[in-house]
């Protein structure tokens, strides 16, 4: 967003508003456009969606939303107040990784007139066969985001008793933080399909050792898709990070990230336990060398 953004001589201020004193933050930077994901990448921090709509249009800002990782299925940020949501229809939306697309919806008609402006200055037309890919996949998005939030809710228990796992990362699970807020937010047991773990070997020889076992997971940047992957944020989604800024955000050298698919969640697990076991390999190896 940097990037983007400071070229244009735009201020980017970045600030974790998934506290209590969202408001405060808020009113202190008086910003011109707040800008959010409903759950964070890669630690699924939840953002109390009312309390940041409410704040920005105190300080008169335009709130805007990626819920890319909770769909409409799961919630609806219009109805929260917020002014724009973004999707990138990619993940969920698509659901199968063979089509590229975004979505902005706006709950004013006057900032819809910008955004087609600004569609038409940057040659942001989806093709005729992308959008017939993306509503093929808003057919069966409500089956897949139930099979998806059953999974990842499993796999999340499963995760959290393995020895080789220091640390788990979904709002599903009791020991999340933000649990409450998240079930108050999208509802029981519909926590979604992202999550992210630590292993106990906080390295990145653990991590690639763990990946290369994997057989189900495919490694993928992206995220979404009927099928599972993997991905490593240290080296994927924040590897444009320094190491001070990754720790200070949460994201450690042991930190894996998980888009859990819809396939027999037996088999998801069976896939891991086997991954996993690899790390106990490592340990063993040491110990005796």
């Amino acid at each position: 967003m940097r990037q983007a953004f400071v070229p244009m001589g735009v201020e980017v201020v970045r600030h974790d508003l998934c506290g209590q004193n969202v408001g405060d933050i808020i009113r202190a930077e008086q910003p011109d456009v707040v800008f959010v994901e409903t759950l964070s990448n890669p630690l699924v921090k939840v953002i109390d969606l009312d309390a940041v709509s409410a704040a920005a249009k105190e300080v008169g800002a335009v709130s805007v939303v990626d819920s890319t990782f909770t769909t409409p299925y799961l919630v609806r940020p219009i109805e929260h107040g917020f002014d724009l949501v973004v999707h990138s229809a990619t993940k969920y939306l698509g659901g199968h990784g063979d089509s590229t697309a975004g979505v902005v919806i706006s709950a004013q008609h006057a900032l819809l007139g910008q955004l087609r402006n600004f569609a038409i200055i940057l040659g942001a037309m989806l093709s005729p066969f992308e959008s017939h890919l993306i509503k093929r996949g808003l057919q069966t998005l409500s089956l897949r985001m139930e099979r998806h939030c059953s999974n990842a809710f499993k796999v999340a228990q499963y995760l959290q008793g393995h020895a080789s796992v220091a640390q788990v990362y979904y709002p599903g699970l009791t020991s999340h933080p933000q649990h409450d807020l998240a079930t108050e937010l999208l509802g029981e047991g519909r926590y979604g399909g992202l999550l992210s773990f630590e292993l106990k070997e906080q390295s990145r020889e653990a991590v690639f050792c763990f990946m290369d076992r994997l057989k189900l997971f495919l490694p993928a940047t992206t995220l979404g898709d009927a099928w599972s992957l993997v991905s490593y944020p240290k080296m994927s989604s924040h590897r444009n990070l320094s190491e001070a800024e990754r720790r200070g955000i949460g994201i450690t050298d042991g930190c894996i990230r998980l888009s859990v698919g819809i396939e027999d969640v037996d088999d998801i697990i069976g896939d891991l336990e086997r991954a996993l076991g690899g790390i106990g390999f490592m340990g063993e190896i040491r110990k005796k060398g």
